[in-house]
């Protein structure tokens, strides 16, 4: 089982898409994607230095626009310059962060010129939102997770990424990542990043309403292969639930390291990640051992990314929902406590049935309590936290199962 995966920002650097310029049909994809989007996304991807191509609004739209034209060039096998991203071949695709958006389209969700279109407006409501106030994030690398997760929900920050394999990158103010350097968890490197704000937390909620503004003029279809969500790592079968959380993605912690456990559930046996790829191989290669991979650097590895999917793409039923796992997470809306509903005896156990809205409980932070709810009728299956445990915002507290496989997808 093959899966097709889309690297995000600060994957980009200085004259990546040089050598794929050379390939039939991607300047003149690229030239297109440049035109929706406001940019020479071809001068960028060549001669701009890396503080241009750091800006959010340019950073975003050119990945998009570089992993939708390498899939198309991968679509297209042995000399197809006109084949599009959609018709690539696997059994699944991922995104990471703004890269499910390109994930999107090779799922057959949304057009290219639509995911275009959604990035612009993204890309540049994440800068402005990031403009606000001074933010910014740190990649914690090593030292134990629930150490490090208790260290960032201690100062205030939020685990924007939590990507596996010993990488968690926190965000929020400033002043709280100078305390947070100043006071790092045992065992753990700290790492300031080089971005503009504080990415996929509570201070990128208005460019959450830019786009959801943008994407009510979007139409998607249902993915034609299996379409993994950074919220939980759930698989996804309604075009409608992917556009919902691409939008609401954007103010809300990535979680790869669940994405890498579906992929582990699914049975994946190769990735090709597309340019500009190493990132998210390179995470693979901990979370995953033994599956195959190709990092899609340049087009002189189409022949193996091309020799890859002969091997590994399994096709089982053309819609890629052969081993759709069924389950669904439950995340903390916030960071705070976990508070279990009084009196929860057998009504939300292990092996109960909840309601649509059932109550599941709080969490209680410093700004109030947000409720838990069950988003669709479902059966829970395990309970990851008890009643007074610490969580994170995006931290997974309840496994569930919807009464129908597809429910609630």
């Amino acid at each position: 089982m093959l899966i097709i995966t889309a690297p995000g920002q600060g994957a980009q650097t200085p004259g990546f898409l040089a050598p794929w310029l050379e390939v039939p049909g991607v300047a003149e994809r690229l030239g297109l994607a440049g035109e929706l989007a406001g940019l020479d996304l071809i001068r960028y991807g060549t001669t701009a230095d890396a503080d241009e191509i750091r800006d959010t609004a340019v950073a975003q739209p050119l990945l998009v626009a570089a992993a939708l034209a390498a899939a198309g060039a991968l679509a297209g096998g042995r000399g197809e310059p006109g084949a599009a991203p959609g018709d690539i071949r696997a059994d699944a695709a991922a995104g990471h962060s703004v890269g499910e958006l390109a994930a999107g389209v090779m799922a057959g969700v949304l057009t290219a010129e639509d995911a275009m279109r959604l990035v612009a407006v993204r890309g540049r409501a994440m800068a402005a939102a990031a403009a606000a106030e001074p933010t910014g994030m740190t990649a914690v690398l090593g030292g134990d997770e629930e150490t490090v997760l208790a260290a960032i929900a201690r100062h205030g920050l939020t685990p924007a990424n939590v990507n596996g394999a010993g990488q968690i990158v926190a965000a929020g103010a400033i002043t709280d990542l100078e305390a947070f350097a100043a006071d790092p968890p045992a065992g753990a490197r700290l790492r300031p990043l080089q971005v503009a704000g504080a990415f996929h937390t509570r201070y990128m909620a208005p460019a959450v309403a830019a786009l959801r503004e943008a994407a009510a003029e979007v139409t998607v279809s249902d993915p034609h292969l299996t379409l993994l969500c950074n919220a939980d790592g759930a698989a996804l079968t309604t075009g409608k639930e992917w556009l919902e959380r691409i939008v609401a993605q954007v103010a809300a912690p990535v979680r790869w390291d669940l994405c890498q456990r579906t992929m582990a559930d699914l049975g994946v046996t190769a990735i090709i990640e597309l340019p500009p790829a190493g990132t998210l191989t390179g995470l693979a290669r901990r979370a995953l051992p033994g599956v195959a991979q190709v990092a899609l650097k340049t087009p002189d590895q189409l022949e193996a990314a091309l020799k890859l999917i002969e091997e590994h793409v399994a096709e089982s039923d053309g819609h890629g929902y052969g081993h759709l796992p069924e389950w669904r997470l439950i995340v903390a809306p916030t960071s705070g406590t976990f508070r279990s509903p009084a009196g929860r005896g057998d009504a939300t156990a292990t092996g109960a049935m909840v309601a649509l809205t059932a109550d599941l409980g709080t969490v209680v932070a410093r700004g109030g309590e947000r409720p838990l709810a069950a988003p669709w009728p479902a059966e829970i299956i395990e309970w990851l936290v008890e009643d007074g445990d610490p969580v994170s915002e995006g931290q997974p507290l309840v496994r569930i199962q919807p009464r129908d496989g597809r429910e609630g997808a």
